[in-house]
């Protein structure tokens, strides 16, 4: 039996490497995963531990949001003095460390990272840990000197003699007058070095600021107990003191935030990959299986039994599975390298020869591969137990064409009730938790229907898809129509592959429509000023900015928007962080804020705040309550509801819970904190066009900052959406690079299956062309089912996660049709190329030979 085993898996290579094509796809994206975030992680780590002090103390922060605020939390650097008297205290070192910042050249270009990576500026001091070294040049003196690292020189043409402007609490020039090399990985971001009484000065206004001080141990002192002598020094009050490995695990967990993101986008393409490859791999051992009908029977007949037969089919599946997972696993390598150099080319300077390949990357590539192969073989393989040996003596398929679908339709059925019910209760829920969870539920169930239930469509649906086929194309329509409705649980399995990425194409494009509507909605709705002046990555900017625009020639009312991290105590006992919002007075003037109890006056009067109303409801808020609310360093506060807001028409000018308060209140609990959003008007008899370009030429000097109308605001978010519809055109891609292969293998091992029936058509009279055109047609066909199957399933999907999305303020519903119709023409296009291979091979067998083939 395993000579057979062998022989056979030996005969079929050529079509089992097409199956293998989905195996080596999936184990690629888990392995080049695995393979980069373990890289990364190794790099960082030893970075991480290399550079951070024995024992850090820094100014304590309780509240976890990360929202910038443009405030640099700061200890007095007389502290490192204090320190030093520790017992067990080597040395202390202040460190002064800003990122809110923008370098720009003689030309006022940015010289930051465009990765997103931050731009730093940091006092220079050489100390064992120190990630870099002075390579040319020499070392910063007095306010005009600055070191620049090696990467960012290099990547934007600076030299050492050249100037620039740092814009941070104040705009000053420098000039450079050294180069300075990374010693360990260079994270990406761009580094500016000034001598620490510059850097005090004029990055945190006073020669007595620090943001951390940096204490190294004794030798001999290990650095826990260290820690708590100098905790027991400075008191935790208003410090946070953290050993080397504490910091290590901060930045480490800072930095999985980012991995996560490249892992998960992976591993959905795994997934991808995975669940359209089981289709293409149950569809093949199906077919293979029918065609060695008469092998199996006789091998019965032989003396195999049912268990020996099962055995042989499910270690084909096993080596089909060996192969592609090794496949597979070079390919990750492959995958994870080409990740690394595409991290270079944006400035994270990562070693491929420092490439980490852990052993759990094999061992999980292997059981995904052999997995799946495995499980999706199992089927085909109960069927092939169950062969008679009397099959030997007959053409009989072991996937009989007309076996009834009694039980699929009842499976079907039931799943796909649960299925509806689930997405109905997702519609009608009015919470947005248990409606996310109803859709999770009602999208899985449905697709698990529709696959169920996809042979029983096959008939009805196909006979209207090709309705037109007889009288278009004579025979030859008619025939071509007739093979696609000659055994349903074949194409329906055929077009599944298809129709699961149709599917997700269609319910994230009715989603990504909807939002970009809801969006363009409410920033009309909300929106009154004339321009929005920010930052083009979001973060704040200096005040120089704020006093530039508004002494600008035709600008009229200016109002500053600031954001802070906040915590509140609610009346229901919770405590919950977010992030709140503050603004000058007329705020009305530049949007259109909805209001249930109260007004702008109320919302941002001294000791007052507004709150959305169904958060307010939620947790018992009513208007006049009085809020503990927490800001950072410690600070704290009482403020009133002076009035509730409907989140929902507001445009989202606050986060979680829509906290606004005061201008007023912000610059009292958060000083040093810089305007995220400028909201200008035109004076009167200044026109907004002559107005944006006296605007531009202002903040000409500052390329950070944009000026935006409504039609760029909307344009921005249009972008945005863009990048994550993207992402699912890229899963699309490989669903359908897939789906092709699966539409390949069928039409392969069905023209071999008709081998003397396309010999007696061609025998009486059928030409070359009218073959080819008859297997393409039904190649077509085959995949406009899966697309109409798809589509119709992502519209439902889609329209559920716009009910969703409702529940956060975007209620408006947006269909695509555009994007569906060109779906559907591009699901025929894949129909004609999928077909090209088989149809040019059964053109060209020879008849006679044809007509004998048993």
């Amino acid at each position: 039996m395993l000579k057979a085993t062998l022989r056979s898996f030996l005969a079929h290579k050529g079509r089992l490497l097409l199956s293998a094509l989905a195996v080596v796809l999936s184990v690629a994206f888990v392995a080049g995963s695995l393979i980069f975030s373990d890289t990364v992680t190794r790099t960082f780590d030893r970075l991480f531990a290399s550079t951070a002090a024995d024992v850090t103390v820094s100014p304590k922060n309780d509240l976890k949001s990360r929202v910038a605020t443009g405030a640099t939390p700061t200890l007095a650097a007389s502290l490192a003095d204090r320190l030093a008297k520790v017992d067990g205290v080597a040395a202390t070192h202040v460190d002064v460390s800003v990122e809110n910042l923008t370098i720009v050249d003689r030309e006022n270009k940015s010289i930051g990272p465009t990765s997103g990576a931050p731009t730093i500026a940091t006092n220079w001091q050489v100390t064992k840990r120190s990630p870099v070294k002075l390579t040319s040049g020499h070392a910063p003196h007095g306010a005009d000197e600055a070191l620049l690292d090696a990467d960012t020189a290099k990547h934007k043409h600076v030299a050492i003699g050249d100037t620039l402007t740092v814009q941070a609490e104040r705009t000053f020039p420098v000039r450079i007058v050294g180069i300075a090399t990374f010693t360990t990985t260079n994270p990406g971001a761009a580094l500016l070095f000034l001598d620490t009484p510059t850097a005090q000065t004029n990055l945190l206004g006073s020669r007595d600021a620090a943001t951390s001080i940096a204490v190294d141990a004794a030798p001999g002192v290990a650095d826990a107990p260290l820690k708590q002598r100098i905790a027991a020094q400075v008191g935790t009050g208003r410090y946070e003191v953290k050993t080397a490995d504490e910091q290590a695990k901060d930045a480490a967990a800072q930095l999985g935030g980012f991995l996560d993101v490249i892992k998960y986008v992976m591993l959905g393409f795994a997934g991808i990959a995975v669940l359209v490859g089981v289709f293409l791999i149950v569809n093949t051992f199906s077919m293979l299986i029918a065609q060695r009908t008469r092998e199996l029977g006789l091998l019965r007949a032989l003396g195999a039994d049912r268990r020996q037969v099962r055995r042989s089919v499910l270690t084909e599946a096993l080596l089909l599975g060996l192969v592609g997972s090794t496949l597979g696993l070079a390919a990750g390598i492959g995958l994870a390298l080409g990740l690394i150099r595409l991290m270079s080319a944006f400035g994270m300077n990562l070693k491929s020869t420092e490439m980490v390949i852990g052993w759990p990357t094999p061992v999980t590539s292997y059981v995904v591969g052999v997995g799946v192969t495995f499980v999706a073989a199992y089927l085909p393989a109960r069927r092939a137990a169950g062969v008679s040996p009397m099959a030997a003596l007959s053409d009989a398929e072991v996937a009989g064409v007309g076996r009834p679908l009694r039980t699929r339709a009842l499976v079907g059925s039931v799943v796909g009730v649960a299925g509806a019910a689930a997405l109905a209760g997702c519609a009608t829920a009015s919470k947005t938790a248990t409606s996310a969870s109803l859709l999770g539920l009602g999208v899985v169930l449905t697709l698990i229907a529709t696959v169920i239930a996809g042979p029983l469509l096959v008939r009805p649906v196909i006979r209207v898809l090709g309705g037109a086929f007889p009288a278009l194309f004579g025979p030859v329509g008619r025939m071509s129509q007739r093979n696609a409705l000659r055994n349903p649980r074949r194409t329906g399995a055929t077009a599944a592959a298809l129709m699961v990425g149709l599917a997700l194409v269609g319910g994230m494009s009715v989603a990504s429509a909807s939002m970009s509507k809801s969006f363009d909605h409410q920033i009309d709705k909300t929106l009154g000023s004339d321009f929005v002046i920010q930052n083009s990555n979001f973060v704040p900017f200096t005040r120089e900015i704020t006093d530039k625009v508004r002494a600008t020639e035709g600008a009229g009312l200016v109002v500053r928007q600031r954001f802070t991290p906040v915590a509140v105590r609610l009346p229901d006992g919770k405590r919950v962080e977010t992030t709140a919002a503050g603004y000058d007075p007329r705020l009305d003037d530049v949007a259109h804020v909805t209001y249930t109890q109260g007004d702008t006056a109320a919302a941002l009067g001294a000791g007052r705040l507004s709150m959305d109303a169904t958060f307010a409801r939620d947790h018992g808020v009513r208007v006049g309550s009085v809020i503990p609310v927490e800001f950072p360093a410690e600070r704290k506060t009482e403020l009133t509801v002076g009035a509730l807001t409907d989140q929902g028409g507001s445009g989202g000018f606050g986060m979680q819970g829509g906290l606004v308060f005061g201008f007023g209140t912000v610059e009292k609990y958060v000083p040093g904190g810089q305007d995220s959003a400028l909201y200008v008007n035109a004076a009167p008899g200044t026109s907004p066009d002559r107005l944006r370009a006296h605007l531009e030429q202002t903040l000409k000097p500052y390329p950070q900052v944009q000026v935006r109308d409504q039609a760029d605001y909307k344009k921005l978010v249009h972008d945005q959406i863009a990048v994550l519809l993207y992402l699912v055109y890229a899963l699309l891609g490989l669903a359908i690079v897939i789906a092709v292969l699966g539409v390949v293998n069928t039409l392969a091992l069905s023209v071999v299956e008709r081998t003397r029936e396309i010999g007696l058509l061609r025998a009486i009279g059928l030409a070359r062309r009218q073959l080819r055109r008859m297997i393409r047609l039904e190649s077509v066909v085959i995949a406009v089912f899966g697309a109409v199957l798809g589509l119709a399933l992502g519209l439902v999907w889609g329209v559920c996660v716009q009910r969703v999305l409702a529940l956060q303020g975007m209620k408006s519903l947006a269909i695509p049709w555009t994007t569906i119709v060109a779906v559907v023409v591009g699901s025929a296009v894949v129909g004609i190329v999928a077909a090209l291979l088989p149809a040019l091979r059964a053109s060209r067998m020879n008849v006679l030979a044809a007509i004998a083939h048993e």
